[in-house]
């Protein structure tokens, strides 16, 4: 494998691909069908201003690292809402560490984040009907 070869790991489909997909959609060529979907007001009316050869993945990672390294980090103020509160083993055991919420049958991160959805669902649904209020937070 050619690691300075990323464009040809991964951007765009080969030419006979191309072609295949312009019959599909009944076009002649990519920029009949940019002009047929794009609309002129969005388009950009010149070249944009590329060098010749792009960055190497490498050389693109390290170039990153050193554009995140000029942020600033701050003390994070996420999950301050959270106080050292008595959590019911039952709650615990039975919602939060129950794999069935989270693995149902793929390991995928949209079916993590729908498990976790439901049992935050079911748990505030829980807390509305013991507490008898309309919203549990």
């Amino acid at each position: 494998m050619q690691n300075e070869l990323f464009t040809k790991r991964h951007i765009g489909p080969r030419e006979n691909d191309v072609q295949d997909m312009l019959d599909t959609v009944g076009t002649d060529s990519v920029e009949q069908l940019i002009k047929e979907t794009i609309p002129e007001s969005i388009r950009l009316d010149k070249p944009i201003d590329l060098p010749e050869h792009g960055m190497s993945e490498h050389g693109f990672l390290s170039h990153i690292k050193e554009i995140a390294g000029k942020n600033k980090v701050y003390k994070t103020y996420i999950g301050q809402g959270y106080y050292g509160t008595v959590f019911p083993s039952v709650i615990k055991r039975n919602v939060f560490e129950n794999p069935g919420w989270y693995t149902s049958y793929t390991p995928y991160q949209a079916e993590i984040s729908q498990g976790r959805l439901e049992a935050l669902l079911n748990f505030q649904t829980a807390i509305s009907e013991l507490t008898g209020m309309q919203l549990a937070k």
